[in-house]
């Protein structure tokens, strides 16, 4: 067999790439939680020797890692001084937790996807799901993180008020399910906003659950159980929400269709959804390839493992989510309210 090395070349290059940015990914949780960053976050260079001293870490270890992370543009070197820096754009992707960029949180769900690595390869030769609950507690905090500055970015300012009518609603006070909420993340941030209304957040995962309760036990107007999508309980919802979690259910049909139940006649379901094209061949992008990796490790063995096991994935689409929400679960009309580069918002009505 003759290669070609016109297309050779390049494709190791590629490989070589993607090796640096696995083996990196560990260092970027040590660096998060030694603290690294936060303490390069400054702004003034630093030597190897004077960060491991601001952190108790020892400088040798440290001069490897800050090696490492400038080699791949993750810090900032001065070759003339010796020292590294993080730029305020490099602060807000790995240091602020606040930030609407911040990355942190996927690398901490990437522990979970390669300590879980084995339980993935046998469910792929028996056709059999891996429950959320199964995978490294990692998984749960890491998603909370990923998704958390997106929700305080745009859901009070964008998402909400793109919903007909909800948010004056809310101000008045309304009654609101918030399902799948994991920890709560979602909950608190509508909860503190809109004190006139009360909230409910809804998890069949009983460690988020309480988790969820632990970070709103300040707030009177929103409490946590323990349910599922597809019969959870309360009825007369002005307001149910699903924040990137309907595609991971084995029976989002059925869920939907419980949801339709549950809402006054003139509800709203908002789905936060992860962005995507109705085909493959729109999602052969940068963030495409995010999700699909993700969906093929955590979010299609999650709905396999599922009664129904309808596995819709994370790149499902609008055509695809639309035709769930409406002919399997009774709604009758559904449109994109928003969007951003990572998510899709769809307002549903009964």
């Amino acid at each position: 067999m003759t290669l070609d090395m016109t297309k050779l070349e390049p494709l190791l290059g590629m490989m070589v790439n993607e090796l640096g940015a696995a083996a990196n990914a560990a260092l970027v949780l040590t660096g998060e939680k030694l603290g690294f960053y936060k303490a390069l976050a400054g702004g003034e260079p630093v030597t190897p020797a004077e960060l491991a001293e601001k952190t108790g870490t020892h400088e040798r270890y440290v001069r490897e890692w800050l090696s490492a992370q400038a080699a791949s543009g993750f810090v900032t070197y001065d070759a003339r001084s010796g020292r590294f820096t993080l730029s305020p754009e490099q602060a807000a992707v790995l240091a602020d937790d606040d930030s609407p960029v911040y990355m942190g949180g996927g690398f901490t769900s990437l522990a979970a996807v390669f300590a879980d690595e084995p339980k993935l390869t046998a469910a792929f030769r028996t056709g059999k799901g891996v429950g959320w609950g199964e995978h490294c507690n990692c998984l749960f905090c890491g998603t909370e993180r990923f998704f958390r500055p997106g929700y305080k970015a745009h859901l009070l300012s964008e998402w909400l008020p793109a919903l007909d009518g909800v948010v004056g609603k809310l101000e008045r006070g309304a009654r609101v399910a918030d399902v799948g909420c994991g920890h709560g993340a979602s909950t608190v941030i509508m909860a503190e906003a809109f004190p006139n209304s009360e909230f409910v957040g809804i998890d069949f995962h009983e460690p988020s659950v309480l988790c969820a309760r632990d970070n709103a036990k300040n707030l009177g107007n929103v409490r946590f159980e323990v349910a599922r999508a597809q019969d959870y309980a309360g009825s007369g919802y002005d307001l149910v929400t699903i924040f990137d979690a309907l595609h991971d259910m084995g029976d989002p049909a059925g869920a939907a269709a419980h949801v339709r139940r549950t809402l006054r006649p003139d509800g709203t379901l908002m789905l936060v959804e992860p962005r995507a094209g109705d085909t493959l061949a729109d999602n052969l992008n940068p963030i495409g390839r995010v999700y699909y990796a993700f969906s093929a490790s955590i979010c299609v063995p999650a709905s396999l493992g599922q009664e129904v096991g309808t596995a819709l994935g994370a790149q499902a689409g609008e055509k695809r989510l639309a035709e769930v929400v409406c002919r399997g679960g009774g709604f009758s009309r559904i449109r994109r309210a928003a969007e951003t580069p990572f998510n899709m918002i769809l307002e549903a009505r009964p």
